[in-house]
């Protein structure tokens, strides 16, 4: 296996490069084409990688790609998922390098989908193939790769639901989370939810001049910027009532391992460039990025951004906003409790409209699985040490909807770091990260056979 991998390794990163060129923007419409251009890649590279079956499925939005590879019927089986779609790469004159023309400088990949998901998906992929090519691939494996995940997976649902027989396995293994670092292997053993609206504050029926109304008349950017200011108090709690109602408090003892992860907080401010952290008190910066529930502004725009100067009074102001939530949060309810209270907070002289993007549920990783201790007996094999359960601060909303639609539990073995600027310019994704997820995931099924017995 070994002399396979090192074998085929320029080839490997050569093909990665290929799919990264692919501006594969799920949320912008001018890309449809390149979507659709880069699902045909990943059938293809399945297809030459030994699946038995690889094709596109259409829904009423982006493609979702499924390849299987079963052995024995007998056998178990993984469900490898993954996202071929990006995040928008703006600002682009951010980037030092195009984000779709992939470069490397000091081992690491430099574009757009390089670690979110791009390069950790196709290391399954090539995983799978080099345990093809040596007669080695122990378990049955299925690829579900979608088009959706950057815009919410609003069409997976559906799929899943219509083919659960396709999609029958014993365990779903995703590489779309971060390690602590390269020398500290760790296993993701839960993931936040997510509730996403879009908020529009509505005054006078026109733009006005500032000057002829100014005073007299409501300006929805300060009226909306003074109620997002009001979803925080001065300790960092969020005002919305009920919002902490299904929260689940951790104990000592589990908030002590999670804190025993190494951690230096110089070093986060430092790679942040910024002076100080904040947030909710009571709690550290590491428990407020995983096990605490959050509220962001994720943009905010209305009146004239122009170059120069226009004294106008803006007829509306729009946010964008995120809630990230925790075991036992109910997105849904945590949506409506948002709605309910930024209606109430809105002042006479406006009028407020919430409209719900997307959302998904929060999600715990079991540790006695037999999945997650073929993941943590995979990394220890190929790390040298064992890996350190940690909480993860993202969210992947279709773990919940693999456990419901599905009964199954997910592994999320992933390879990136934190570091790694996914959804911001400079995206990267280091060599050793990729080659290393390459090397780690046929321990991975090698353990997970073994263990299933």
């Amino acid at each position: 296996m070994q002399d396979y991998l090192e074998a085929n390794k320029g080839r490997f990163l050569d093909e990665l490069l290929d799919l990264l060129r692919i501006p594969s923007v799920s949320a912008d419409s001018k890309f449809k084409g390149d979507v659709r251009k880069a699902a045909k890649f990943v059938r293809e590279s399945l297809e030459k990688a030994g699946a038995d079956v690889a094709e596109i499925h259409e829904t009423k939005g982006h493609p979702i790609v499924y390849g299987e590879k079963i052995v024995d019927a007998s056998k178990p089986t993984v469900l490898i998922y993954g996202h071929y779609d990006v995040q928008p790469a703006d600002p682009y004159e951010l980037w030092t390098s195009p984000p779709f023309e992939p470069v490397i400088k000091d081992e690491k990949i430099y574009a757009r989908g390089s670690a979110d998901d791009k390069g950790q998906f196709f290391m399954h992929v090539k995983a799978f193939e080099a345990m093809m090519a040596t007669n080695s691939l122990p378990c049955n494996v299925k690829f579900m790769i979608e088009g959706e995940e950057e815009v919410g997976s609003d069409n997976l649902g559906n799929f899943v639901a219509e083919n659960r027989e396709k999609l029958k396995a014993d365990v779903i293994l995703i590489s779309d989370t971060a390690m602590i670092a390269n020398d500290v292997p760790s296993i993701d053993t839960g993931l936040r939810g997510l509730s996403y609206v879009e908020v529009e504050v509505t005054g006078p029926n026109r733009d006005l001049h500032s000057g002829v109304y100014g005073g007299a008349v409501a300006n929805p950017i300060n009226a909306l910027a003074k109620m997002i200011a009001s979803l925080h108090d001065e300790n960092g709690h969020i005002t919305i009532p009920n919002f902490y109602d299904d929260v689940i408090e951790l104990s000592a003892e589990e908030r002590a391992m999670l804190e025993a992860a190494p951690f230096e907080l110089e070093e986060y401010k430092s790679d942040l460039a910024i002076e100080d952290v904040q947030g909710e008190a009571g709690y550290t910066t590491r428990e407020r990025a995983s096990i605490r529930p959050t509220l962001d502004c994720n943009g905010i725009w209305g009146g004239y951004i122009g170059e120069g100067a226009k004294t106008v009074l803006p007829s509306k102001a729009y946010a964008k906003i995120s809630m990230r939530l925790v075991p036992n949060q109910d997105w849904n309810k945590i949506t409506e409790l948002f709605s309910k209270h930024f209606l109430s907070i809105a002042p006479k002289s406006v009028t407020v409209t919430v409209t719900p993007h997307h959302g998904g549920q929060p999600y715990l990783t079991p540790l006695e699985s037999a999945a997650y201790k073929a993941a943590e007996a995979a990394l220890a094999e190929s790390f040298g040490k064992k890996p350190v359960p940690t909480r993860g601060g993202g969210s992947i909303p279709i773990v919940a909807l693999f456990e419901k639609e599905l009964g199954l539990k997910t592994v999320l073995m992933g390879f990136g770091l934190d570091s790694d600027s996914i959804h911001s310019p400079n995206e990267h994704y280091g060599l050793f990260n990729f080659y290393k997820g390459i090397e780690t995931i046929p321990l991975f099924f090698k353990h997970f056979a073994e263990l299933s017995k």
